[in-house]
């Protein structure tokens, strides 16, 4: 048995789960969210909470059933609280600026950066240089946050350029002056 897949999914109050067609879908304050699941996998709604099974052992239903386990809890957590991503931006007049559906960036080139924020999710910047890119869906939100970062990756010597905020970057030494 799966380790994460024998784990049953709580659903909190105000939350709708259907499944029909090989199709989840998740319907909850914040929004709706569907997904196309393997018909290996079985889901048994218990009322609060819902058992996801597979229909036999080999290695690969093992491995959707544990898949498909977490990708139903996110689409829950994410229409009852969503997800949130926290960039830093450090560096010398490195800043960032919310345009109505663009997000403009200063971070040292010769030019600005204009980024399309894409449907569905929401970027808040503030003063001190805080990123903050939320929404419903958790792989959306951290992959518009890894295309964010790789425009001015850090650097390990002055600890310039954009990291998220629980990263730690690990800073060298620069050449001493050998005389």
């Amino acid at each position: 048995m799966s380790r994460i897949g024998k784990i049953p999914v709580k659903i909190p109050g105000g939350v709708k789960v259907t499944f029909q067609n090989e199709e989840m879908s998740v319907e909850g304050p914040k929004g709706k969210l569907k997904q196309k699941f393997h018909p290996i996998i079985a889901f048994e709604d218990k009322g609060t909470e819902i058992v996801v099974s597979r229909k036999n052992e080999e290695k690969q239903s093992k491995a959707f059933h544990g898949l498909y386990r977490n990708l139903l809890n996110n689409m829950i957590i994410g229409v009852t609280t969503g997800f949130n991503k926290t960039l830093i931006i450090n560096g010398v007049g490195y800043k960032a600026e919310v345009q109505g559906k663009l997000l403009s960036m200063s971070l040292g080139y010769s030019n600005d950066i204009f980024v399309a924020i894409p449907e569905g999710l929401t970027v808040a910047v503030d003063q001190g240089g805080k990123l903050t890119i939320s929404g419903v869906e958790k792989q959306r939100v951290g992959e518009f946050a890894a295309q964010i970062r790789k425009l001015r990756g850090p650097e390990p010597y002055k600890g310039k350029g954009i990291r998220y905020e629980d990263e730690i970057i690990r800073r060298k030494v620069g050449k001493s002056g050998v005389k």
